[in-house]
């Protein structure tokens, strides 16, 4: 198909997604750039595309990555571009591309990307033909080496791809910068510094427009100034506005305003950007933490990496709307992008939700670390990677992503990287004493990379702080490392918080990354030096798995398809405010039996062998809570009589209902039930929405779950569900969250786990109605329909 860019297109749309129609070949041809070359044989499909989760698992792939292949692949598309548009500059964005990416337009070669988290822009202006004649963009993606991360990263062009409209005097590809350096409750100074393009031959005039407009649309206040530049020039221009009685930003208030930059020519407006303004102010203290809005509060963070089990790196927006409010209710408030630059929309809904944000660059250096191809730690690693390429771009990459992610409001500091001392891999240095290895790459190295880095961020960003992520604290400190950082986070070093506070009294030190368990949200909670945590992890992710058959490694608070472990039940009562109860079995440990671990010592069912102890854990915010089984009390236990955050009784199991009533000042404040459950016999389908829109981007994630008679989920039901969809949608993806299921993710059917399966429903451009079929052997079969508008 050739696409027709409009010529109702005009400059009030600058900007428009081009992800529809591509053709892609999972092969190499070196004449695939060609424009006569023939790809009627190639597979057509839509971008984002990840062609790495279409399989197969194999245990010859990595398990740093998942046991998913790698291999190169192309894209090409054919457009039309009308002549009423000859003379304006027309520029190509890609979002994202892993990894290795070269593009062609007409068989110009416009560039080479190696970094696959990378967004990047192409003009194509110069290569274009116009009227009738078709042009073609070409692009290859290499990642042959698929062992070449720690984590699952996906293949191909995984994120959006957009055509920007300009004339040839525009505003530079992210040039606009906003800030808010003065702010109280009754006034805020916003800066706004825009940086103009002229690429005509001769001096360019126009005006340059900024409308302050709130969360409904409606202008509060503009001002403009009359500007010039000279030929072929470029040029920074600065303005302040005061706004009165701001509403300011914050996770309990994510008020966004809006800032409308208009370039204006001969009264016509040839460029305009919307940039997204959220009004806050915060800084961190060496001795109390961080504070926004001048409020100290606590950091309740996760990291995440990028990708959604069966839907790999190419993740729709609704899908991560859904995952962000789950996190959302639990108490999170902070966020951690790991290890690399994310998908720019997962940052605008950050904004909205109220998310603190870390932005991450990368996950090494100059040398490469271990990536573990037979399980962890085990047999020989790969080292391919990044490191290959950090010499050259590494500034450009950092420089990339501060310039096109530093309006966020959500954005607190900028991570220059991961883990980069992780002791042995790949640096070491005699303080590691008997674990020392001489022939590793020398630690003090690491210090002036950091201070070269940090400078990069400082001139894009000069209004945030700089961190980074240390894996081994005792061996940074003997380099200059830490020195080069405005905060030092500390990866599970909480033993370190006291003795480094005393001993380097003007380091702000927080956890950036974090363990699940009660005693490392203490050492946040009972030093008000600690900024806050991020836990390892939010959601858990494709990759690092610990060896064939497990593909995925599991220390989320959600799992693959989303679904809320125990784990996320136990950071919800240490983080929300909202009154919360549950409850679950865990076994009998005679050995330090109050340490119970909801990341992995929890399941949350009712069943047993009659008569038999079982202990039951519970997790809650309440001062006290009383367990009922069958309606009658077993005992009324109070929180602070359980310093390690969970209370527990030891009870004989009885078939039926256990209860427990969470108590507040003598009144119940909420409950959480657990039911015996019978033997499956019948499946039950939910959708989040029973109304999806025709624009073939829009997303219904259906609940399969399979229920006993008395509709009590069956936790250990692992059926065979198969699934048929019939009207104008597609499953993209069926999701179990088992770690050693290998079916085929671009299957129609797949077994349930712990009773339950995610399908992901996505539209076709057309309008009708959807009706989503499910069945199992010896199940009563369930259907859903859903309108298309």
């Amino acid at each position: 198909m050739v696409n027709v860019i409009t010529q109702e297109w005009n400059l009030s749309v600058k900007s428009r997604k081009f992800n529809f129609d591509w053709k892609f070949l999972k092969d190499d041809n070196p004449d695939a750039f060609k424009i006569q070359f023939d790809d009627s044989g190639w597979r057509s499909l839509d971008l984002p595309h990840d062609w790495s989760i279409e399989g197969p698992f194999k245990q010859e792939y990595a398990s740093s990555t998942g046991y998913l292949p790698g291999g190169i692949g192309w894209y090409r598309k054919k457009f039309i571009i009308p002549d009423s548009i000859k003379g304006k500059k027309i520029v190509i964005q890609f979002d994202g591309i892993y990894k290795n990416s070269e593009v062609w337009i007409n068989e110009h070669y416009l560039g080479k990307r190696p970094y696959g988290y990378s967004s990047f822009h192409y003009d194509l202006t110069p290569f274009l033909n116009f009227e009738t004649q078709e042009n073609v963009i070409a692009v290859k993606v290499d990642h042959s080496d698929f062992a070449d991360s720690r984590w699952y990263p996906g293949s191909g062009i995984y994120r959006n791809v957009f055509i920007n409209l300009t004339d040839h005097v525009y505003i530079k590809p992210y040039g606009i910068f906003v800030t808010t350096p003065n702010i109280s409750t009754s006034e805020a100074e916003i800066q706004i510094q825009t940086t103009v393009k002229n690429e005509y031959n001769n001096e360019a005039n126009f005006k340059i427009e900024h409308q302050i407009k709130d969360a409904t649309g409606k202008e509060l206040i503009t001002c403009s100034s009359v500007e010039s530049i000279t030929a072929n020039g470029e040029q920074d221009f600065s303005h302040s506005i005061f706004l009165e009685q701001p509403n300011l930003w914050s996770p309990e208030n994510p008020y966004l305003y809006r800032v409308e930059t208009k370039v204006i020519k001969d009264g016509e407006v040839i460029d305009l950007e919307i940039t997204p303004l959220g009004i806050r102010s915060f800084h961190f203290d060496v001795d109390s933490g961080f504070y926004l809005n001048g409020k100290n509060i606590k950091m309740k963070g996760v990291c995440i990496h990028h990708d959604a089990g069966c839907l790999g790196a190419a993740v729709p927006e609704k899908v991560w709307h859904r995952r962000l409010q789950l996190l959302k209710e639990a108490g999170v408030n902070a966020i951690r992008m790991s290890h690399n630059p994310p998908a720019p929309e997962l940052l605008d809904m950050c904004d909205s939700y109220g998310f603190l944000v870390q932005d991450e660059a990368f996950d090494e250096w100059e040398h490469p670390k271990n990536k573990w191809v037979e399980g962890w730690n085990k047999g020989e690693p790969s080292l391919d990677g990044y490191a290959s390429d950090f010499t050259e771009w590494a500034e450009i990459d950092l420089r990339d992503m501060v310039l096109r992610d530093r309006n966020h409001p959500s954005i607190v500091f900028w991570s220059i990287g991961n883990e980069i001392d992780y002791p042995n891999d790949p640096y070491s240095h005699p303080v590691l004493e008997d674990r020392y290895k001489a022939d590793k790459s020398e630690a003090k190295g690491m210090g002036d990379i950091a201070k070269r880095l940090v400078s990069v961020v400082k001139k894009y960003d000069p209004s945030r702080p700089v961190t980074a992520a240390l894996a081994s604290v005792i061996m940074s400190n003997e380099t200059e490392f830490p020195d080069a950082l405005d905060v030092v986070g500390y990866n599970y070093q909480e033993f370190l918080y006291p003795e480094d506070h005393k001993k380097y009294p003007n380091r702000v030190i927080y956890g950036s990354e974090n363990g699940r368990h009660h005693d490392a949200w203490l050492a946040v909670e009972q030093n008000d030096f600690i900024s806050g945590q991020f836990i390892w992890t939010g959601i858990d992710y494709l990759g690092e798995a610990r060896g064939w058959p497990v593909r995925h490694a599991t220390p989320g608070m959600l799992d693959l398809a989303g679904f809320k472990k125990p784990l996320y039940f136990f950071k919800q009562s240490q983080w929300s405010e909202k009154d919360m109860v549950h409850l679950g079995l865990t076994s009998i440990k005679k050995k330090n039996p109050e340490q119970i671990y909801w990341d992995h010592e929890v399941d949350c069912e009712w069943r047993g062998n009659e008569g038999e102890i079982v202990r039951v854990a519970c997790c809650t915010n309440c001062p006290e809570v009383d367990l009922l089984l069958n309606g009658e009390s077993v005992g009324v236990k109070k929180y602070e009589d359980f310093p390690s955050g969970t209370i527990y009784w030891d009870i004989p199991y009885s078939e039926g209902t256990l209860k427990a009533v969470g108590k507040r000042n003598g009144n119940i404040c909420c409950t959480h039930e657990l039911k015996t459950a019978g033997e499956p016999t019948k499946l039950q389908l939910h959708s989040d929405t029973i109304t999806l829109k025709a624009d073939k981007q829009d997303v219904a994630h259906v609940e399969v779950n399979i229920l006993d008679q008395d509709n009590n989920l069956v936790y250990d039901a692992d059926n065979q569900i198969d699934c048929v969809i019939e009207g104008p949608g597609e499953i993209i993806g069926i999701e179990c969250s088992n770690p050693a299921s290998h079916q085929n993710y671009k299957a129609t059917y797949r077994k349930a786990y712990h009773g339950k399966l995610l399908i992901y429903v996505r539209t076709t451009d057309q309008p009708g109605t959807i009706t989503l079929k499910t069945s199992s052997v010896g199940l009563e079969s369930s259907f859903i329909v859903i309108k298309v508008k």
